[in-house]
């Protein structure tokens, strides 16, 4: 990502207009026509669907996801999934994103979205997307960028004031108040049978549990705070305000059109229509209101919240001037309030911090912790509190937080008794201490802080979800069973399917020794790619237990994935395991092919020559013959060839192929995957064997499993290979004779092999051929006068190049 607002892109594109445009998912679909790209979302919750979105179309050994309290990072991720604070400024990519940028006018976090706005760039191409009344203010600041207008793909519409009893199934309402939503629940819950909860205050954890149960349609009714209104993709059809005010953190005020738009806008989903009101203890909301939300039309945003980004550490009281400092230009306000700012004022004033900060780094590592988010949203006295005690910390000693001292702050939270206002408030603590365990060089063994506290906050998490099922969910409607009981704890019965996943514990993980369809999920959605076992047939095992199965896609590289008791599980955990399971599935493609990014290298952004070529790559998983590819190879250009071959795509003798998918890694992935497809048997030797007979592939091509026929046996493609090339080489008779000699190729088998290659018989170069004796037949001869079954040796000028030489 450049980083400065002079460097142009080639392309900044903003695409505006109202929610259920599409605009997400063309952002990301254009995202994956690049090799490399980053999306920046408001929330941890929607950066996690978009992060499985992304995963499951090309797999999670090629995704990063940053948040502040969240880090999946892969060894070279290509994408990153990043909330918009903790997007990496400093990372090149192609492709850059940033949603729901009319944020930039938000009085607290608008200054980080102004600051995107005008110096995150894509090397290639930029899109902000947002509300359509971001539109004078991109046009003034990003002259040179392409407006569009997104349009609804369905209608919204007004319908009145509804009592609770009336309201339609996959219906929302909507609150502002943590009481009020319980309060709501609890009477839905009686009417209905069954709701879910969100809330801002929950744990990503807590809120994909019951986003996922109400999705699955476990329940058909959700009640939440405006934390859905931001881009999160929910199947609603009606949204029903129970409030048209909130407090906003300064005052209580009523609530903006655009921000009602914003909520209601959830509604409808696609092409499906969606339908918003008020609840019947409220009056109708206003006629110029109601037409504004239906036909998207609301007054521009004229100024952007902004602070100043050219810091001086010099000492507390610059700091807080360079903060404090106004803009330059009319189109920006600067930053009405900040809890960082507020904190640095306090501690500022501190005289055992003043006695400290004498030099620009402790000024720096200062302001980092008054960075510290105030999850807990109470007193500031309280939150300055922890923040003066945590830079004393920092100050003294080696420099790094003292083990005994987190330990104190943070074993009190690891405690999930308590009803759900008790565990709420332990959630709300843990994230604290989970921020701060990934800033690294604070603490003495970071890993092992962010696994803790990673742990504790899945439990409290978990527990919380319980608790909101147990008060909000009649059993009735749910399942009768929920929890996975350890065979080591209770001998349950037999024809129980939870007494077969109990298996799957391995260590208990709640007291009483259960572990609950959360938890277990949960478990399988962060294990890494190599904690799953793939049999040679696609069986998928998940710590020695059976989890799922490859099923036949369209094509070897779209290969479906099954459950292996989808019965089991509630619907919500269902689409959960599922999704890491599709994952999985595009990772073991992509270890066939060798890594090769086939998917963005046939985006619209690279040459139709480079687009066929690959495409036929991909066909054919990384390997494909030297005439497929004549056409296309012949018109590349030198840029196209140099980036395939720094993807170690090789112009071989034979063919054209990743390197790294002739390695036996991937030969075995791909010899699963052609197995899968054709719906057969690999033949006995497939890959791990140099050298079948022919007769062996029964008629399937032999190809699609990594294997040449040459006359009466098959040689693996990689060795192919290694014999073309010795037989090139002017010293590599010798060579030929090693492999030869270690593939026990002998006889007319040998010589039919050396001949096919274009080599002779002997593997001799240069060394003539003795004359035939006259009378002897063509097939006496062993077929010397029949057109050989392949290509020869290359003709000069023909494919005679490797990548990034001129042709």
């Amino acid at each position: 990502m450049n980083s400065s607002p002079s460097s142009r892109p080639a392309v900044v594109v903003a695409e505006l207009g109202p929610t259920n445009t599409g605009k997400t998912h063309r952002a990301i679909e254009r995202m994956l026509e690049y090799e490399t790209g980053m999306m920046g979302l408001p929330l941890r919750l929607l950066a996690r669907e978009v992060y499985d979105r992304v995963t499951a179309r090309v797999g999670e050994g090629r995704v990063a996801l940053m948040t502040g309290e969240e880090k999946r990072l892969p060894p070279r991720p290509d994408y990153w999934i990043c909330t918009v604070e903790a997007m990496p400024t400093d990372r090149v990519v192609d492709f850059l994103a940033v949603d729901e940028i009319q944020l930039a006018a938000h009085r607290e976090r608008g200054h980080v979205f102004t600051d995107r706005l005008l110096h995150a760039r894509g090397r290639r191409e930029t899109w902000f997307l947002g509300a359509d009344t971001m539109r004078p203010m991109v046009q003034s600041l990003i002259p040179h960028s392409t407006v569009k207008r997104a349009t609804r793909l369905s209608q919204l519409r007004y319908a009145g004031r509804r009592s609770l009893k009336s309201l339609p199934p996959r219906s929302a309402v909507v609150a502002f108040s943590a009481d009020r939503v319980y309060e709501l629940a609890e009477s839905l819950r009686r009417l209905r049978g069954g709701v879910a909860v969100v809330l801002g205050a929950l744990s990503p954890r807590t809120r994909n549990a019951q986003v996922a149960m109400y999705q699955s349609g476990e329940v058909q009714y959700l009640v939440a705070t405006d934390a859905i209104g931001m881009g999160l993709n929910l199947d609603l059809h009606h949204v029903a305000f129970a409030a048209l005010s909130k407090y906003d953190g300064a005052e209580q005020r009523d609530l903006y059109p655009e921000e009602l738009a914003q909520i209601a806008g959830r509604a409808g989903r696609h092409l499906n229509d969606g339908s918003f009101g008020t609840l019947s203890t409220l009056s109708e909301l206003p006629q110029g209101v109601v037409s504004a939300i239906e036909s998207h039309r609301f007054s521009p945003v004229r100024r952007l919240v902004w602070r100043n980004a050219a810091l001086d550490f010099s000492n507390p009281e610059a700091l807080l001037d360079s903060l404090a400092r106004a803009p330059r230009d009319s189109a920006f306000v600067r930053v009405e309030r900040a809890d960082d700012f507020d904190a640095l004022k306090e501690l500022s004033a501190v005289p055992a911090i003043r006695d400290i900060v004498t030099r620009p780094a402790l000024v720096e590592l200062l302001w980092q912790v008054c960075q510290i988010p105030d999850f807990r949203k109470g007193l500031l006295g309280q939150h300055v509190a922890l923040l003066r005690e945590t830079f004393l910390q920092l100050t003294a000693g080696d420099g790094k937080l003292a083990p005994a001292w987190l330990a104190k702050q943070v074993s009190p939270l690891d405690d999930v008794s308590g009803d759900i206002h008790t565990l709420m408030d332990r959630l709300s603590a843990i994230r604290i201490w989970t921020y701060i365990s990934h800033r690294q060089s604070w603490l003495h063994d970071a890993e092992q802080w962010q696994e803790r506290t990673r742990h504790i906050e899945d439990a409290l998490g978990d527990a919380l979800h319980e608790r909101l099922v147990e008060r909000f969910v009649q059993r009735a409607a749910r399942r009768s069973a929920r929890r996975f009981v350890r065979a080591a704890a209770a001998q349950p019965a037999s024809d129980s399917p939870f007494a077969r996943l109990g298996q799957l514990l391995g260590e208990s993980s709640t007291a009483d020794g259960v572990m609950t369809e959360e938890q277990f999920v949960q478990r399988v959605d962060e294990s890494a790619h190599d904690t799953f076992e793939v049999d040679p047939v696609g069986n998928i095992s998940f710590e020695g237990q059976p989890l799922g199965r490859l099923v036949r896609g369209k094509d070897r590289r779209s290969p479906q994935v099954a459950l292996a008791e989808p019965e089991v599980w509630t619907g919500g955990a269902r689409r959960r395991l599922e999704r890491r399971l599709v994952a999985l599935a595009r990772d073991l493609v992509t270890e066939a092919m060798g890594g090769f990014p086939a998917e963005s290298l046939m985006g619209a952004g690279h040459p139709p020559p480079m687009r066929g070529l690959v495409y036929r790559l991909a066909e054919g998983m990384g390997v494909i013959a030297r005439g497929e590819a004549r056409e296309q190879w012949a018109l590349l250009d030198d840029e196209s060839r140099a980036r395939l071959a720094a993807l170690g795509v090789h112009d071989g003798h034979r063919f054209v192929q990743v390197e790294a998918a002739l390695a036996p890694p991937a030969l075995q992935r791909r010899a699963m995957l052609t197995t899968l497809f054709l719906q057969g048997v690999a033949p006995p030797g497939v890959p791990r064997e140099p050298v079948l007979e022919s007769a062996a592939f029964a008629g399937r091509d032999a190809r699609a499993f990594g294997y040449e026929v040459l006359g009466t046996v098959a040689l693996r493609i990689d060795l192919v290979e290694r014999l073309c090339e010795a037989l090139r080489h002017p010293q590599g008779a010798r060579q030929v004779h090693a492999l030869t000699q270690e593939l026990r190729l002998e006889g007319g088998v040998r010589a039919r092999v050396l001949r096919e290659l274009g080599g002779p018989p002997q593997g001799a170069p240069g060394k003539k051929r003795r004359r035939r004796r006259r009378g002897r037949s063509p097939v006496e001869q062993g077929g010397a006068n029949k057109p050989p079954a392949h290509p020869g040796p290359r003709p000069e000028g023909a494919l005679a190049t490797k990548p990034g030489a001129k042709a």
